[in-house]
């Protein structure tokens, strides 16, 4: 299913009303330079399912999330899938050395991403170095998030990796209220289990124990975490 697309007049109100504008690339730039940034972009609705872009696909365009969430992932030589992460509103996507993409991104639910053009937005970011400086910050955040996954993935226990992933997941959605305790997961348990180097049987049976252990309690659409001080000291185990 192709994507619908929806280019964004240039109005002065697109980018200063975004709300995810804090948390995003474009956090650092200034109200002129916001009125020539939106210039660049379009918004573009992604259905589920959909592909934003394939793995190896040449990279033209960079992405930056506003509404959803999408899953990330590589496809191994025997077929099987690793799913590298999570992206979220104010997460950029796109950026890589190789002029190629190094994984793939589909769409979990409906997906609106604000889309920039490498060329134009490479020819933006060229003496503005306030903008290459968040530009790094955010790659160092994807740095970090992709070294606590191979630790995640290494010799841990299926209960230790679930606990994990369900605190960090909470901490990524935190507000100004503090993390929630109720937490939306928009993911199937399939991705859950290709995320965490599982089964998807192991990740039923985990949720299953840990909810009849008391540490969760299993709700339509995600979880409610009902003893989070025991969920980080499975963690941390």
């Amino acid at each position: 299913m192709k994507p619908s697309v929806v280019t964004i007049e240039p109005n002065g109100h697109f980018c200063s009303d975004c709300a995810v504008r804090g948390a995003a690339v474009c956090s650092s730039l200034n109200t002129a330079e916001l009125r020539e940034f939106e210039h660049l972009g379009r918004r573009v609705h992604f259905d589920s399912g959909d592909t934003v872009f394939s793995e190896e696909d040449i990279t033209t365009s960079f992405y930056n999330v506003l509404e959803g969430v999408m899953r990330l992932y590589k496809l191994l030589p025997d077929g099987r899938r690793q799913i590298v992460g999570f992206a979220l509103p104010g997460d950029f996507l796109g950026m890589n050395i190789s002029g190629r993409h190094n994984f793939s991104a589909d769409a979990i639910g409906v997906v609106t991403v604000c889309q920039f053009a490498k060329a134009a937005f490479g020819r933006f970011i060229e003496d503005r170095p306030h903008l290459l400086k968040r530009i790094n910050e955010l790659a160092i955040r994807e740095l970090s998030q992709a070294r606590d996954h191979m630790v995640l993935l290494g010799r841990r226990s299926a209960d230790e990796k679930v606990a994990t992933f369900l605190l960090g997941w909470r901490d990524r959605l935190v507000t100004p209220k503090g993390p929630p305790d109720t937490v939306p997961l928009p993911m199937s348990r399939q991705d859950i289990a290709d995320y965490l180097g599982l089964t998807i049987e192991t990740v039923s049976r985990t949720f299953t124990k840990l909810e009849r252990q008391g540490v969760i309690e299993i709700i339509h659409g995600g979880i409610s975490l009902l003893d989070p001080a025991r969920a980080e000291a499975m963690a941390a185990a």
